[in-house]
């Protein structure tokens, strides 16, 4: 087998932020791009980055089942298989709201966003990984820095990301007997619209307002190209990005 490989991949949350920046890093390498995301019209901005790159958009709230479905059915439609899914969309929900003040409205659309459509997402390439010719695949999660430490006032997000810790674990014990490869990339302070405020400044852990450094969004598109591109018998199982200089290590 080829130390790198490309095929078919689904891309969620691609109309923008870091799912946009991967859609168009996988479009330019040679994959076939499935773009998913609640706004079609972003959708095709982000296909129209790579003029000349194999994409298709396709309208998909991941909390929904049939839109699930209908993503993965339009994709083996137009491009034969799934070789990868980027389980990328997210929200972080309302931010700096104290636990105690949080709805359950909005801590619902969290966890439906987040965590079961994640889940919806990853049970349908596990499916259609398992069920095609040759068998198999990759699943990388997005997972995020919160996945292993709190932001203050995060509660519905932190919950979320480390639940998918364990979702990516189950999956990648799971699909071992298909040839179906889970991973996770947890990033800390990508420069993207939902970090804009990081640079202006962001609660710490100690109740101080402190501006934090980020990152070119473009790096963590690489880093998920390399996962995914490496062949199925390798697997990278957790990685990190974050910026360096961030208060993530040590204490601040």
């Amino acid at each position: 087998m080829d130390a790198k490989r490309t095929g078919i991949a689904v891309v969620t949350g691609a109309g923008s932020g870091i799912g946009r920046a991967v859609a168009v890093e996988l479009l330019r390498a040679g994959w076939s791009v499935a773009l998913a995301g609640r706004r079609v019209e972003t959708l095709e901005e982000t296909a129209a980055l790579v003029p000349e790159g194999a994409a298709l958009a396709v309208r998909t709230d991941v909390s929904r089942p049939e839109d699930v479905t209908a993503l993965f059915t339009a994709t083996v439609e137009r491009f034969g298989r799934v070789d990868l899914l980027f389980n990328n969309a997210g929200t972080f929900g309302p931010g700096g709201v104290p636990v105690e003040e949080l709805s359950y409205d909005a801590w619902r659309h969290v966890v439906d966003t987040n965590l079961n459509g994640a889940f919806l997402c990853a049970q349908a390439a596990y499916r259609r990984m398992k069920e095609q010719q040759p068998q198999g695949g990759r699943i990388i999660n997005n997972g995020s820095i919160s996945a292993h430490t709190p932001r203050p006032h995060s509660v519905a997000y932190t919950a979320t990301k480390h639940a998918l810790t364990g979702l990516t674990k189950s999956l990648s014990l799971d699909g071992r007997p298909y040839g179906i490869a889970v991973g996770q990339i947890d990033i800390g302070n990508a420069a993207t619209d939902m970090t804009a405020r990081m640079q202006t400044g962001a609660l710490q852990a100690n109740g101080s307002v402190a501006p934090e450094p980020v990152m070119d969004v473009a790096d963590v598109a690489r880093t998920v190209r390399h996962m995914a591109e490496l062949p199925l018998e390798a697997n990278v199982q957790f990685a990190t990005v974050l910026a360096t200089a961030m208060p993530y290590v040590g204490r601040g």
